[in-house]
């Protein structure tokens, strides 16, 4: 099957013990259920998250035909998710009001060796 691929990067708060417990809020298990659970039913089908200093990069998989803008309006009104930007923005350069999508700012791929 192939995937629809994003990129999204967004900033943490520059103090190394938030970046340490921000890392424990996405460790294995960690990750409230009902958040997975929205995420796969709009469509993505695996994300990867990788952090340098306090800066995030996230790789984002989706389904074939995947409405990236459709999708991330659907995912802010899962449940629970509202309570989950809020939770985890304490940690982000973000407010505790906003969305997923505008949190995560899409990336602009500029450079693939091979197909």
């Amino acid at each position: 099957m192939k995937y629809k691929r994003y990129c999204k990067t967004l900033k943490l708060e520059d103090n190394p013990e938030l970046i340490e417990q921000y890392k424990k809020v996405h460790e294995p298990g960690a990750v409230w259920p009902e958040i997975i659970q929205g995420m796969r039913k709009i469509g993505i089908v695996d994300m990867e998250i990788y952090i340098a200093d306090n800066r995030l990069f996230m790789i984002m998989d989706t389904i074939p035909g995947f409405d990236h803008d459709a999708a991330m309006k659907e995912l802010a009104e899962k449940p629970r998710q509202i309570e989950w930007e809020a939770y985890v923005s304490q940690f982000q350069q973000t407010s505790d009001t906003a969305t997923a999508d505008e949190k995560w700012q899409l990336m602009e791929r500029i450079y693939k060796l091979g197909n």
